[in-house]
């Protein structure tokens, strides 16, 4: 839940606000419901009451136009719509109908000398991540070669250890055991470690370890965008992997499809060594290159050239 106060809180650092009018009603909620962060905070528009409404300078020049009658009614319609609250910008002074409206309907009322359009960037930004769908997912996250890697499977199967391999080859430590995951955009998705294990990874036999301390600053990121999972899994004889898979596989992550491979764990495999296989794959993939196609392409036309 993310209230008024909090807006103004986390944004001390960028904005200076100051309340007007409304402060009782500081504990206002702000709507999550889903909704973009552009659909959060905007410029005046009665279409949309129950966004924060910013009053810039031709905002202030369009209700200052009318009679007080008027103004009146416009205000009734954002607080029927349920507006969280009301921001003016460009260091403006607020009318004195809009304090007493906001006063006495209880109605945050800020003002800040930021420009209107910059103040809403700012927030926007702001509201899309603190607002992000989250959730957390049991694995190893990795900078692999400049590429967020998750690295799950069932545990026992030694993801720690190949963490662990991958640091000590010169890539990053992003998150073991418990990775959140946050959906900052409609397709990126961003990963990052809880506080209470932040650069620490657990390996069996050796118990935990402080891998920024052990292996120094850059042994450790403090958060990277997901592009890829790599599944660990058990080789059995009952298990039949496509050699040549001819579909990528993916996997929905908070409603955003990831590339996925799938990695047999088995003795004498050096994982270290398929894992950064597997990334620099995906990035030639990332970028147009894909290995199967062109050598289905390559077999077509050999075919064709046999057969004329």
């Amino acid at each position: 839940m993310l209230t008024v106060q909090d807006l103004v809180d986390d944004n001390t650092d960028d904005i200076t606000f100051a309340w007007i009018a409304g402060q009782s009603a500081a504990d206002r909620l702000i709507p999550d419901n889903g909704m973009a962060a552009a659909d959060l905070i905007g410029h005046l528009n009665l279409i949309h009451p129950t966004r924060i409404q910013v009053f810039g300078r031709e905002e202030m020049d369009y209700y200052t136009r009318f009679d007080l009658k008027r103004r009146v009614r416009q205000v009734d319609e954002l607080l029927a719509g349920g507006v969280p609250a009301i921001l003016i910008a460009d260091g403006l002074p607020a009318t004195e109908d809009l304090i007493e409206h906001c006063e006495l309907n209880h109605v945050p009322l800020l003002s800040t000398t930021k420009p209107a359009a910059e103040l809403i960037d700012l927030l926007r930004i702001y509201l899309g991540r603190r607002l992000a769908p989250t959730t957390t997912v049991h694995g190893v996250f990795m900078d692999v070669l400049g590429l967020g890697v998750l690295i799950t499977g069932e545990s026992g199967l030694g993801k720690s250890e190949l963490a662990l391999e991958l640091i000590s080859r010169g890539h990053g430590l992003v998150a073991d055991d418990a990775v959140e995951l946050s959906r900052t955009s409609p397709n990126v998705i961003d990963g990052h470690c809880p506080p209470l294990l932040q650069n620490m990874l657990e390996v069996r036999g050796l118990g935990l370890l402080n891998i920024r301390t052990i292996f120094g600053e850059t042994s450790v990121r403090r958060k990277m965008k997901l592009k890829l999972i790599v599944h660990l899994v058990r080789a059995t004889a009952q298990d039949k992997f496509e050699r040549l898979p001819l579909q990528d596989m993916t996997q929905e992550m908070l409603g955003c499809p990831i590339r996925k491979v799938m990695l047999q764990v088995a003795a004498g495999r050096n994982l270290a060594v398929l894992v950064e296989a597997a990334v620099r794959n995906t990035i030639l993939q990332l970028r147009g290159i894909d290995t199967l196609t062109e050598f289905m392409e390559r077999q077509a036309q050999a075919i064709a050239q046999g057969t004329t």
